[in-house]
C-alpha cells in the first residue's frame, strides 16, 4: 500500500505538469499563429469589398448589355418604320403615290436618311444590290456574297446577327411587297462592336471606381482593425503583466464605444480583484497575528506545566481560556467567510417590535446592567431573525464591555417608510472620530486603549450581517458621552441596493 501511494503521489504531479505543458503549448501555438485578429478583420472587409466590386461590375455589364440590345432594336425598328411610312406616302417630286416604282422609294429614302457611324443600310431590288448608305462603316456588307445571298431573296421579316471581319453585326431585313409580290428587300444593320466600345469604357470606369473603393476600404479596414485590436492587445499585455503581488496596472480608456466599455469593465474587474487580494492579504496577516499569541501562550505553558496540582489547575484554566478564545476567533472567521454564500441568510418576515423585546431580554443576561428599551418599532421586515439577533447582541456585548459598570444601555428600533433601524446606545467613553470607520474592519479596535478585549471581529460581523441584508452599519459617538451603533436595513430586500 505504501508503494502504491508513493506511485500515486509521483504520478499526480507528472499528470499536472503534462496538462500544464499542453495548455502552455496550445497558448504558444495560438500566439504564434500568423492569422491574427487584425488580419482576419482586414481579410473579411477586403473580401466583402472585392465581392461587392465584382458584383457591381457584373451588374453594370449586364445592365449595359441589355440597354445596348434595346438601343439596337430601337434603331433598327425606327429605320424600318420610316421606310414603311415612305412606302405608304407620296412621291415628293410628283405628289402622287409611289405606285409600282420601288427604286424611286429607295432613292427618296436614302436621300432623306443619313446613317450614324455604326449603321449601314442596303436596298436589294429583284435579288440584286440596288443602293446602300454612304460607306462610313468599317466593312462593306453589300460586297459580301454570303450576306447578299442571305438577304436578297427574303420574303419575310428577319431579325438576326452575323459575324463579319469588323465584328458582330445586328440586322433587320424587311421585304417590300408591291402588288402582292416581293419586289425588294431593305436591310438595316448595326455594327455592335462600335457601340460596345462606348459601353466597355463605361464598364471600365465602373471597375476603376470599384477598385478605388476597394483600396480605400482596405485602408479604412486596417485602421478599423487597429482601433479594435489595439485595446485587446493592451488588455492582453496588461493581463500578462499582472501578478498576485501587482494588480495596479490599468488599461487606458479612450472614447465611449464598445471597446472603451470593455477596457473600463476590465479595469473595474482589476480594481475588484486588487481590493479582494488586499483584503485577503490583510486578513491572513491579521488572522496569523491574532492566532499566534494564544498559540504561543498555550505552547509555552504546556512546556512548563507545573507539578503542583493547584498551579497545574491554574495553568489548565489559562490554557482553556486561550483555546476558547482561539475557538471564538475561528468561529468568527468562518462566519465572515460565509457572508458571500447564498445561504448566509435565511430570510423570513420579522416583527421589529417583537425582535426588540427579545433582544432586550437576551441582552440582560450578558451583564448585570440596566437594559432599557428606548424605542420599539412597529412593522415587519424581510430579514434573518437569527443573524439580526447575533449582530445586535454583538453590539450589546460591545456596549457592556466598554461603557463602565453601572451606566444604562439602551436598545431601540424604528420603522419609517422603506427603512428599519435597530440600535444600541451606551454612555461610555465614546470613540474618536478617526477610529469610527476603521473599527468595523477585521481585527481593528478603537484607539483609546480600552477596546482590547475580544477577537476584534465583532463589529466586522455586524457590518457583514447588515450588508448581507442590503443595509449598512453606522456609529455615532461623542468622546465622554457614549456611542450609538445602528443597523440600517431595508424593509423589503428589493430595496437593499438603495441603502448601500
Amino acid at each position: 500500500m505504501g508503494n502504491l501511494a508513493d506511485v500515486e503521489r509521483t504520478e499526480a504531479p507528472r499528470e499536472s505538469r503534462t496538462l500544464s505543458e499542453r495548455m502552455r503549448s496550445a497558448r504558444e501555438r495560438a500566439l504564434a499563429f500568423p492569422w491574427s485578429l487584425r488580419a482576419r478583420i482586414v481579410a473579411y472587409v477586403i473580401g466583402l469589398l472585392a465581392v461587392a466590386t465584382i458584383l457591381f461590375v457584373a451588374v453594370t455589364t449586364t445592365v449595359l448589355d441589355i440597354r445596348l440590345d434595346n438601343r439596337i432594336d430601337a434603331e433598327l425598328s425606327q429605320e424600318s418604320q420610316e421606310l414603311r411610312r415612305l412606302v405608304a406616302g407620296t412621291d415628293p417630286r410628283t405628289g402622287k403615290p409611289f405606285a409600282m416604282d420601288v427604286k424611286r422609294i429607295f432613292d427618296v429614302y436614302f436621300e432623306r436618311n443619313v446613317p450614324s457611324r455604326n449603321e449601314a443600310m442596303i436596298a436589294f431590288v429583284k435579288g440584286k444590290p440596288y443602293k446602300r448608305s454612304e460607306p462610313v462603316v468599317p466593312y462593306r456588307l453589300d460586297l459580301d456574297p454570303e450576306l447578299v445571298a442571305r438577304w436578297s431573296g427574303l420574303t419575310q421579316v428577319r431579325r438576326g446577327h452575323v459575324s463579319t471581319p469588323a465584328g458582330r453585326v445586328e440586322y433587320l431585313a424587311v421585304p417590300i411587297t408591291i402588288g402582292g409580290r416581293p419586289e425588294a428587300v431593305f436591310v438595316a444593320a448595326t455594327f455592335r462592336d462600335l457601340l460596345q466600345d462606348d459601353y466597355d469604357a463605361t464598364v471600365f470606369a465602373a471597375g476603376m471606381v470599384g477598385l478605388g473603393v476597394l483600396l480605400l476600404g482596405s485602408l479604412l479596414a486596417w485602421r478599423l482593425a487597429d482601433r479594435v485590436v489595439d485595446p485587446v492587445t493592451r488588455l492582453t499585455t496588461t493581463a500578462r503583466t499582472i501578478s498576485e503581488t501587482d494588480l495596479s496596472r490599468r488599461i487606458p480608456v479612450e472614447g465611449r464605444d464598445e471597446v472603451a466599455q470593455q477596457a473600463a469593465t476590465f479595469n473595474e474587474m482589476l480594481e475588484r480583484l486588487e481590493r479582494a487580494f488586499q483584503e485577503q492579504r490583510q486578513f491572513l496577516d491579521d488572522a496569523g497575528h491574532e492566532l499566534r499569541t494564544p498559540l504561543t501562550i498555550v505552547l509555552g505553558n504546556l512546556e512548563l506545566l507545573p507539578d503542583d496540582p493547584v498551579e497545574r489547575q491554574e495553568t489548565v484554566d489559562l490554557l482553556t481560556d486561550e483555546l476558547e478564545r482561539m475557538s471564538r476567533i475561528v468561529h468568527d472567521l468562518l462566519l465572515l467567510a460565509k457572508r458571500e454564500q447564498p445561504d448566509f441568510l435565511q430570510l423570513d418576515t420579522v416583527d421589529v417590535g417583537a425582535l426588540t423585546d427579545e433582544l432586550a431580554s437576551k441582552a440582560s443576561a450578558l451583564a448585570p446592567r440596566e437594559w432599557i428599551v428606548e424605542s420599539r418599532g412597529q412593522g415587519l421586515v424581510v430579514g434573518d431573525r437569527q443573524r439580526l439577533t447575533e449582530a445586535m447582541l454583538q453590539l450589546a456585548e460591545n456596549a457592556a464591555r466598554h461603557s463602565g459598570e453601572d451606566g444604562p444601555i439602551r436598545i431601540g428600533s424604528s420603522v419609517a417608510g422603506d427603512t428599519a433601524r435597530l440600535w444600541v446606545r451606551d454612555e461610555g467613553a465614546g470613540i474618536a472620530p478617526e477610529d469610527r470607520e476603521r473599527i468595523f474592519e477585521r481585527f481593528r479596535r478603537g484607539g483609546d486603549g480600552r477596546r482590547t478585549v475580544g477577537s476584534g471581529l465583532g463589529l466586522a460581523i455586524v457590518k457583514a450581517i447588515a450588508e448581507a441584508h442590503g443595509g449598512r452599519a453606522e456609529v455615532e459617538s461623542e468622546l465622554g458621552r457614549g456611542s450609538t451603533f445602528t443597523i440600517v436595513i431595508p424593509v423589503d430586500q428589493q430595496r437593499g441596493e438603495e441603502l448601500v
